[in-house]
């Protein structure tokens, strides 16, 4: 098997990156993630990409739920979107897209940094 096999929803997630960087292009790195986001679900709509926006995500605590998070993106019911300004992938980022993951029994999510140093972007796999 090769290795593009065993790449967790390959056409989807690079189309999502291809987006992610022709916005970063269009805008560069110095404005605010409500722009970028906006950005995103303007161009998801124009590839006719199926996207949900500002999605709850619960938080469980002890079996009970206690509140919600909002995830930026679900795309085509398959993969967690977050996007960050933050220059490096900080563990809490990650470890919070992890939840995303869980709680919405998804397989994959993408971590996008939009920087003045350019679009950074880390895959974040849940083994279910």
């Amino acid at each position: 098997m090769e290795n593009h096999d065993k790449i967790v929803y390959p056409e989807l997630s690079y189309l999502i990156v291809g987006v992610m960087f022709d916005v970063y292009k269009e805008l560069g790195g110095d404005l605010q993630e409500k722009h970028y986001q906006r950005a995103l679900s303007s161009e998801f709509k124009n590839r006719k990409i199926k996207f949900s926006e500002q999605v709850k995500v619960p938080l469980i605590y002890k079996e009970q739920k206690i509140g919600y998070y909002a995830l930026d993106f679900l795309i085509e019911d398959k993969i967690a979107i977050e996007i960050k300004k933050d220059n490096n992938f900080s563990p809490r980022n990650i470890r919070q897209l992890y939840s995303y993951l869980k709680s919405l029994n998804l397989k994959l999510g993408i971590l996008a940094n939009f920087t003045k140093q350019g679009l950074k972007f880390k895959r974040v796999l849940n083994i279910l």
